[in-house]
């Protein structure tokens, strides 16, 4: 099996049930890859995630073909594909989107026959606005297998919903017009402890996977006047510090926290520091601008090669306590920020930032540090990293962020923090120097 693990590394291999097909799954991106032995043979066509069927009838109404859309009208399902539909329950992202997904298995002898074409089709409505159904479709190649290869094959699909209540109505079809339909319900709601969280989706919203995880943002209005000045730096790495290649769940909460920053209306100017700690390097940087340019970001992250040390990181026993130690200095010694924020996953460490540096820049600072930390599993990894000891040192604030609550509560905290500690500060100032 193989599974593209996001933007930041090659899709790895998988292999399962030894000799013998033993499976199709698809990730996102959705792309279908058979394993027969120790073989590996990718479909003729890559499959993408599912695409919203734009409408074409009057006032924009989406116009399916007529044996297809009785089959969604008809609500009874139908197995002469005999799949087995499993849907997921929605589940908040760290975009505050909440992301509902399904599973699919077809047994593989059901595919046997030669080369095939899976069609999907199906719709999600509304349940407040039945008028108003959003349409997906998916197109799947299915090579020619072999007759003795046994097991199920696996698909998945997942779209993005906003607060409420829908109906699904799902149907796949082959080249020789065999379907299966099912029909099933969501709910997508938050829980009581989450309902201070003001989602970036509003509800009764259906939207297809976003394809790009570094799509630029939409211009914010923002305060004219005394708008803040914060400086981010972020860690691109994964949660395994050894990882060969970064996890979309990785990239989509390090891209969450930087697009909850670049939305807070009263900031008004953004300098960005993306570096790996792997490799050691500072990827890439934007000073003072308006806007945070997140396609740069994502194309600097290309350049990142996970799970490769250079030579020179093993000839100086402490390179990554050294690199560490001249970014924190380069970028807080000589800079003045309302606030700086580091994020990324823990950075562990046998040797950490030296007291002198730390005491060197605990002198001068007339700003806040804040460390936002990445880290899905708080309970196997308790520890202070690095980056964190540095922040107590500076007496700042650090904050573990490990489910989309943590996010939000996190942010609100850290912008009133900085209001008031510049309200704080500019109150202390000489009136001439205002």
């Amino acid at each position: 099996m193989f599974v593209n693990n996001g933007r930041l590394g090659k899709p790895k291999m998988e292999h399962r049930g030894g000799s013998q097909l033993g499976q199709i799954r698809l990730a996102r991106p959705l792309a279908t890859f058979l394993v027969v032995g120790a073989s590996a043979f990718c479909c003729a066509s890559i499959c993408r995630a599912q695409d919203l069927i734009q409408g074409a009838g009057p006032n924009g109404r989406v116009i399916v073909l007529g044996g297809d859309n009785a089959i969604l009208e008809t609500k009874e399902p139908r197995k002469d594909i005999p799949c087995t539909v499993t849907p997921g329950k929605p589940v908040l992202g760290f975009d505050l989107k909440f992301h509902a997904t399904y599973d699919v298995s077809v047994p593989m002898h059901e595919l046997n026959g030669g080369e095939d074409l899976l069609t999907m089709i199906f719709r999600v409505t509304p349940a407040d606005r039945t008028d108003s159904p959003v349409y997906f479709s998916q197109k799947i190649d299915v090579p020619k297998l072999d007759e003795k290869v046994g097991g199920d094959a696996y698909l998945q699909g997942s779209f993005v919903l906003g607060p409420g209540n829908y109906q699904v109505d799902w149907l796949m079809r082959d080249r020789s017009e065999r379907v299966c339909s099912s029909y099933w319900s969501y709910t997508a709601a938050l829980l009581p402890k989450e309902h201070d969280i003001k989602l970036s989706i509003e509800p009764d919203r259906v939207e297809a996977m976003d394809p790009e995880p570094f799509r630029q943002e939409p211009p914010i209005s923002r305060e004219k006047n005394n708008g803040l000045n914060v400086k981010v730096l972020v860690n691109f790495a994964p949660q395994r510090f050894l990882a060969a290649a970064m996890q979309p769940v990785d990239t989509e909460a390090l891209v969450s926290i930087l697009r909850n920053i670049s939305r807070e209306p009263k900031i008004g100017k953004f300098s960005v520091v993306a570096f790996n700690m792997q490799e050691q390097r500072v990827v890439y940087r934007q000073d003072a601008a308006d806007q945070i340019d997140f396609p740069a970001i994502g194309d600097s992250l290309n350049s990142v090669k996970l799970g490769t040390v250079r030579v020179g990181q093993l000839n100086q026993k402490h390179s990554d306590t050294e690199f560490l130690t001249q970014l924190i200095t380069n970028e807080m010694a000589h800079d003045h920020p309302d606030a700086v924020i580091f994020a990324g996953p823990k950075v562990m460490m046998e040797q950490g930032v030296p007291t002198e540096s730390v005491r060197a820049l605990s002198g001068d600072l007339s700003y806040p540090v804040f460390y936002m930390n990445y880290n899905l599993n708080p309970v196997q990894s308790p520890w202070r990293d690095a980056i964190g000891d540095v922040v107590k040192r500076l007496r700042g604030f650090e904050y573990t962020i490990s489910r989309p609550q943590d996010l939000w509560n996190a942010w609100s905290e850290i912008m009133s923090r900085i209001v008031k500690l510049k309200v704080a500060r500019v109150a202390t100032m000489p009136s001439a120097t205002r």
